[in-house]
């Protein structure tokens, strides 16, 4: 079954400083053959800080993650149970398209832990549907239900969907600065 699109409105200002809808058109998800029942909305980012008025354009957002003074805003949808690829997926072709479609995503994810990343941003994410366990690097487990916000400060983390039912989450990445200790 094709995960439904979603509605996007954006609003500008034209030559005259007046607000006006600059675009209104479906977001068609990004899917995988590597993580079936997934569906992965980018909504808007920037990889600038914004300044007003704007005429409501898209801006560069290169990467799947936002830069220092960029944002990110998406919606994510994830089924019960760890998303297994169907036998003879053609893995390679499969990773080339994500890449493409979401660049960088899988490169913040560590190897041979699988879903566990660390980004430099602050994220705001709330559960719309199902449940969602956030695990972070010492094994600790939260369950967020609907209605549950996290905020989430730049952690290594994990996603998980323990529950029975698909799980959605809106998120606003914020890029920020990661100090480095020398």
């Amino acid at each position: 079954m094709k995960p439904p699109t979603i509605r996007r409105v954006v609003t500008g200002h034209d030559a005259q400083g007046r607000a006006r809808v600059v675009d209104d058109r479906d977001v068609e998800p990004i899917t995988s053959e590597l993580m079936p029942g997934c569906a992965f909305f980018r909504l808007w980012g920037r990889d600038e800080r914004p300044a007003f008025p704007d005429d409501g354009a898209p801006r560069p957002a290169e990467a799947w993650y936002p830069p220092r003074n960029g944002s990110r805003f998406m919606i994510n949808t994830v089924p019960p149970g760890e998303p297994a690829p169907a036998p003879g997926v053609d893995t390679a072709a499969a990773l080339e398209e994500l890449e493409r479609r979401m660049p960088g995503a899988l490169a913040a994810n560590e190897p041979g832990t699988p879903g566990m990343h660390t980004t430099d941003s602050i994220d705001y994410v709330l559960v719309v549907s199902g449940e969602a366990t956030l695990e972070l690097d010492d094994g600790e487990q939260t369950v967020l239900r609907a209605g549950d916000v996290l905020v989430q400060n730049g952690t290594r983390h994990a996603w998980h969907n323990r529950g029975t039912e698909p799980c959605t989450i809106v998120g606003v990445a914020i890029g920020a600065d990661r100090i480095r200790e020398a």
